[in-house]
């Protein structure tokens, strides 16, 4: 089978895409070829069966005259395409799919329902998500298989047995729908409720809202007595870095806005992963993280309710923290591997290509 696989950056040092490489390797791995046809390339380890041909140009016009370009050379011999994330790979790609009765795949995770991305699930074969709630237009198409966490490397021993207080950790970018200043004004009010906690928060800022953001974040933990010797707000750390930042700390807190309710964060499966607990406002992931030995689920933009759950948590006995996170990592293994990941991605194609046969010997035989 050759798999061509379209994505915007392979590159295991980017802040937002690293985990592509992963999936490049989890997917190199279960067939004879894979084409991968990304904007940019910035690996040197490349598996022996795939090839890489690249679009970026100045201008959006020469990227989608590169792009056609560099598919249509990648095409001879595939048996099914797929798209990363980017709706507009695969609006761009479903005429020449289509003049070979490829299977067009589209691989997508976001709470944003933009009109491109409902042309793309008009043009898309199946539609991967993590979950039905993780695509945010409904579709008899979308196919829910668990996101991709390398699980080898995504482990940690439990966490090491302290006297200091409960060591929280935030992963990912200063969006503001990430609910950085809900979790502030939480911890502040846990804090003043006698809840012994730090805080680090560790991502990058990749547009200037998030950057400004980041300021506005930094002022409040400065100007907040509460706050300023507790929390630490850091630079982000290179992907191969997070799993030991996972095993530094006691519990992950996410706490998203409403608005990001369909986006079911890798960053909280890495974290149960290691079997760190996770509290979190998204009730999407109630499949994650319900019916465990301790509640982990808030509302969202309620400072209160998520103090009230991190003081639960923090007055929680350590075996039982270390007993939900155990849970916690057996629920990715089983339904959020990258091996399960792949699997399901090309069982999903070579599906496609099977039906698509069957309904052509069909009419060749009427």
């Amino acid at each position: 089978m050759k798999l061509v696989f379209i994505t915007q950056e392979v590159d295991p040092n980017h802040g937002a895409l690293g985990q592509t490489v992963d999936l490049v390797r989890a997917l190199a791995a279960r067939v004879d070829e894979l084409a991968v046809v990304a904007r940019d390339v910035n690996w040197n380890d490349i598996p022996e069966n795939a090839s890489v041909r690249t679009f970026d140009a100045d201008t959006k016009l020469a990227r989608g005259v590169r792009f056609e370009r560099a598919l249509a050379a990648a095409l001879p011999g595939a048996d099914g395409v797929l798209t990363h994330m980017v709706p507009e790979f695969t609006v761009l790609a479903a005429p020449l799919t289509r003049a070979r009765r490829l299977p067009l795949g589209l691989w997508y995770t976001h709470w944003h329902a933009s009109r491109v991305l409902r042309v793309a699930a008009l043009l898309a074969d199946p539609i991967l998500s993590v979950d039905r709630s993780s695509f945010p237009i409904a579709s008899p198409k979308v196919r829910p298989i668990g996101h991709a966490i390398d699980v080898d490397r995504f482990t940690a021993p439990p966490p090491d047995e302290h006297d200091g207080p409960l060591r929280l950790l935030a992963l990912g970018r200063t969006a503001r729908w990430k609910g950085l200043v809900t979790l502030l004004d939480a911890l502040a009010l846990a804090t003043a409720g006698g809840v012994e906690a730090s805080l680090e928060i560790r991502g990058p800022s990749l547009t200037p809202d998030e950057r400004a953001h980041r300021v506005e974040l930094q002022e409040r933990i400065a100007g907040d007595p509460l706050l300023r010797d507790r929390v630490a707000l850091r630079d982000p750390v290179s992907r191969a870095e997070i799993p030991a930042l996972l095993s530094a700390c006691d519990v992950v807190v996410s706490p998203s806005e409403p608005r990001a309710g369909s986006t079911l964060d890798k960053a909280v499966f890495e974290a149960a992963a290691c079997a760190r607990p996770i509290i979190s406002t998204n009730a999407s992931f109630g499949s994650l993280l319900d019916d465990l030995p301790l509640q982990l689920l808030a509302p969202p933009r309620d400072p209160a309710a998520f103090a009230a759950v991190l003081a639960e948590v923090a007055g929680a006995d350590r075996s039982v923290r270390a007993a939900t996170g155990v849970e916690l990592r057996r629920r990715v293994v089983e339904h959020h591997s990258l091996d399960h990941w792949a699997e399901l991605v090309i069982a999903a194609m070579r599906e496609v290509r099977s039906r698509r046969g069957k309904a052509g010997s069909a009419r060749a035989a009427g």
